[in-house]
């Protein structure tokens, strides 16, 4: 019998909407065709789905990736990426204003304006961005099956503005899925957070996992006890008093990956209302001072979070994209605030 292992990234957990499967082929394997042999061991998935993935890269035996027709062998290491399984729901397509930052017949990339959902969930059924997707791409294959996350591989929180590529075929999505999940995409982040930082650049790891007193939460555990992996580089980019933009490199994908590793190291980004950075956390106790935060907080009324650049090659052409958005009007609003109270303060 062959074994299996649980998904190893599951949308629960992950900001990346793929999962990784490994099987391992017993000794008296017989010679099965490998996208046969999948679709008996992983549940509800066509042949269909896994001759897709198998001629995007994504179905590897004994670390080479193979084409649908390979024979499984005895004793044979498969590992495969697949984006997350289909969920069925009606998503009604809703005529939604995007900023459509680059589209061809494989791809889209829009620059996701705070506030807005990605996917239809509990609490948000409609006025997400695949309901606005759903619209525009009525006559695209991903979008014309119902599913909950058509052609999604990645995404970002509600109150987190910024770039998202979104796959129109089948083929793209395996191909962009595979890229996540092996990290070789570039992703940068620009946060406003609290404090000054000692170091100007550094890496945070620290495994992420829900946070077992609140599961609204992510937590980091230091012991590496739970959680996965998670690692972000950062690079500070303008110390403006008591807060601090950074810049945040992604190596990984958790779920509030910069967020909570920004509160795990003293610094929650500004205006954060979950990870705690919606409070005063630096500064004096003049009334002045506490006015200007909360006027900052009221031209910003999320936490202050871009997904600034995104690349990777390009599923048809292999060729690299990569895109590159002006921060959003209420962070550099706030930026420039902070910026005019420095000055104030270096006058005095």
């Amino acid at each position: 019998m062959a074994s299996e292992n649980s998904p190893s990234d599951s949308q629960n957990d992950n900001s990346e909407l793929f999962e990784h499967f490994r099987f391992v082929a017993d000794k008296g394997q017989g010679m099965l065709r490998i996208d046969k042999f999948l679709t008996q061991k992983i549940e509800s998935i066509s042949r269909t789905r896994v001759q897709s993935a198998a001629q995007a890269g994504c179905i590897l035996v004994n670390e080479k990736s193979v084409k649908p027709n390979y024979r499984v062998k005895p004793e044979d290491v498969i590992s495969v990426v697949l984006p997350h399984p289909p969920h069925e729901l009606e998503i009604i397509a809703e005529d939604i204003l995007i900023n459509i930052v680059y589209e061809d017949e494989h791809l889209i990339v829009v620059n996701k304006e705070a506030g807005l959902v990605v996917h239809p969930g509990h609490g948000n059924y409609t006025g997400t961005l695949v309901n606005a997707l759903t619209f525009h791409l009525r006559d695209s294959e991903l979008f014309q099956k119902g599913e909950e996350r058509p052609g999604l591989v990645h995404r970002i929180d509600k109150n987190t503005s910024g770039l998202l590529v979104v796959a129109k075929t089948e083929l793209a999505l395996n191909h962009l899925a595979r890229q996540f999940f092996q990290r070789t995409t570039r992703r940068l982040y620009q946060a406003i957070v609290w404090g000054s930082f000692d170091e100007p650049e550094g890496t945070i790891e620290g495994n992420i996992g829900r946070n077992p007193k609140d599961r609204m939460k992510m937590y980091v555990f230091e012991d590496g006890s739970d959680g996965k992996t998670a690692i972000t580089h950062y690079k500070v980019l303008e110390e403006l008093g008591y807060v601090s933009l950074v810049e945040c490199r992604l190596e990984t994908g958790r779920t509030h990956q910069i967020r909570v590793h920004m509160e795990y190291m003293k610094h929650p980004i500004f205006n954060d209302d979950r990870y705690g950075g919606n409070m005063i956390l630096k500064g004096t106790t003049f009334t002045k001072y506490k006015q200007f935060v909360e006027n900052c907080f009221a031209i910003m009324p999320r936490h202050a979070l871009h997904a600034k650049t995104l690349g990777f090659v390009h599923p048809a052409t292999k060729k690299e994209l990569y895109f590159e958005t002006e921060l959003p009007d209420d962070m550099q609003t706030v930026i420039e605030k902070w910026r005019r109270y420095l000055e104030g303060r270096q006058d005095n």
